[in-house]
C-alpha cells in the first residue's frame, strides 16, 4: 500500500498519456522551437520533447490529445505531421 504523497504521484504518472508523432519540415532550432511552442498550447499538454535529428516529437499530457490537434498545431508552426 503506498501513502498519502506516493498514492497522489502514482496516480499522477497514470493517468499521463505520451504520445510520438515524426514531424517533417524542421531544419533547425527555430523550427524546434516553434513546434514546441504551438503543441504546448493545446489543452492538457505538459511537456513536449522535440528531436530534431530524427524529427520526432514526444507529447506528454494530462489527457489523451487528438492526433488532429497535434496536426492543427505542427501545421500553425510551418511544418507537417508525418501520416
Amino acid at each position: 500500500m503506498l501513502g498519502g504523497d506516493r498514492t497522489a504521484r502514482h496516480l499522477k504518472e497514470i493517468d499521463m498519456a505520451t504520445q510520438t508523432y515524426t514531424v517533417t519540415g524542421m531544419t533547425c532550432s527555430h523550427c524546434v522551437n516553434s513546434v514546441d511552442s504551438e503543441i504546448k498550447q493545446i489543452p492538457g499538454v505538459t511537456g513536449v520533447q522535440v528531436d530534431l535529428a530524427s524529427g520526432t516529437v514526444t507529447v506528454t499530457s494530462d489527457r489523451p490529445v487528438e492526433i488532429a490537434a497535434v496536426a492543427a498545431a505542427v501545421d500553425e508552426a510551418g511544418y507537417e505531421l508525418a501520416r
